[in-house]
This record gives C-alpha cells, sequence and structure tokens, in this order.
C-alpha cells in the first residue's frame, strides 16, 4: 500500500491534480442542476455497465435529452445507431427509471432498490458524478490496482457484502491521503488507466 498511497501523493502534487479537481467541481454543478440534467447522467451511468465510458460519454452528449423523450424503440435505435453494445437491454432500462425522473433520490440503497440495472457500482458512479463524495466505484480498474498492491484479493464475485468491506479499505487509503472517496477514484483511475473520464 505504501508504494500506492506515494504515487497519489506524488499526482498530488502534478497536473493532474488540477482536472480532478475541475471534475469535482463540474459534478458538484451538476448535482444542482433539474431532475432531467440528473436522470441524464443516470442514463450515462446505465450505459457504462460492461460498455467503454469513453463512448458511453459521445452516446450521452448525442442523445441528451432523448433519454427522456424518444420511445423505447426509438432509444434502442439509437443507441444501436451510436454504437452501444446491449441497445436493446440498456433502452428497457432507460424507459423503466423514467418513472422516478421527479422523484429520483441521491441515496445508494433507494437508487439500487429502484432503478433495474444499477448495483452498487452504477449507483456509486451516478452518484459520485452528481458531487456525492462518500461513494467508491469499485469497478475492475480499481480491483486490479488493489490486488497489484497486495491491498486484497482478487475476489470471485462482488455482492453488497464484498462491495462494502472493498469500499472501507478505500476509505482508509483516502483518508491516508486526505482524499474523499470521489477525488480517490479518479487517482487510482488515471494510476491504472492514465485517464481522466467521468
Amino acid at each position: 500500500m505504501k508504494e500506492l498511497i506515494s504515487s497519489i501523493k506524488s499526482l498530488k502534487n502534478s497536473d493532474i491534480k488540477q482536472l480532478i479537481d475541475q471534475r469535482i467541481s463540474d459534478f458538484k454543478k451538476i448535482g444542482k442542476k433539474d431532475r432531467d440534467e440528473l436522470f441524464i447522467e443516470l442514463c450515462f451511468c446505465l450505459m457504462t455497465a460492461n460498455f467503454d465510458a469513453a463512448r458511453a460519454i459521445k452516446i450521452q452528449n448525442d442523445i441528451g435529452k432523448g433519454f427522456i423523450t424518444l420511445t423505447h424503440e426509438e432509444l434502442a435505435s439509437e443507441l444501436k445507431r451510436l454504437g452501444h453494445r446491449f441497445p436493446n437491454a440498456r433502452a428497457k432500462y432507460i424507459a423503466e427509471a423514467r418513472k422516478h425522473v421527479k422523484s429520483l433520490k441521491l441515496d445508494r440503497d433507494w437508487l439500487v432498490e429502484n432503478i433495474k440495472g444499477l448495483g452498487h457500482k452504477e449507483a456509486s458512479h451516478f452518484l459520485r458524478n452528481v458531487g456525492e463524495d462518500n461513494y467508491a466505484i469499485i469497478d475492475f480498474h480499481i480491483i486490479d490496482i488493489l490486488v497489484a498492491n497486495d491491498i486484497i484479493k482478487k475476489p470471485k464475485t462482488i455482492n453488497k457484502k464484498k462491495y462494502l468491506e472493498i469500499e472501507k479499505i478505500l476509505k482508509k487509503m483516502g483518508n491516508k491521503v486526505g482524499l474523499t472517496l470521489a477525488e480517490l477514484d479518479f487517482y487510482l483511475w488515471y494510476i491504472e488507466t492514465g485517464k481522466v473520464l467521468k
């Protein structure tokens, strides 16, 4: 863990810090936007499961308010045209989630319980992207970096209990380097991928 913490501290003294700080600041602004904007961000997170984040960002920008206005069939067709790997399944999840546009709660347990297609990782991703700081986005990039640094053993599956266990470990790590879970995720993702996305 020492080597990883040292890498994070080094990045905190580089230009990457400004980029990450800007992303966090942008997310705080999204959290203050109207319900439609929050829902569009939720759609982005529904799209990222087993799909490339950079491509999901492009699709989100292309479709925009169409996530709310397009019929289920039109949305599936657009997702397919734009190259989403699972156009029909994601269109179905998004269409079903529309009933919550005005009642969306910024609570992970509520999101997992009420939004089909949203697990702990995607719900945490959504909350981080709308300005919430205290949730970890535990995807294979984060797992790989923790395993490579002998912080955890590679889990066979990540159920709710395992997810929360790993999140606690990340919270302790964040405390050691003075970062929220949202900030820490960006640093770890950058170390693993060389990118700062969203």
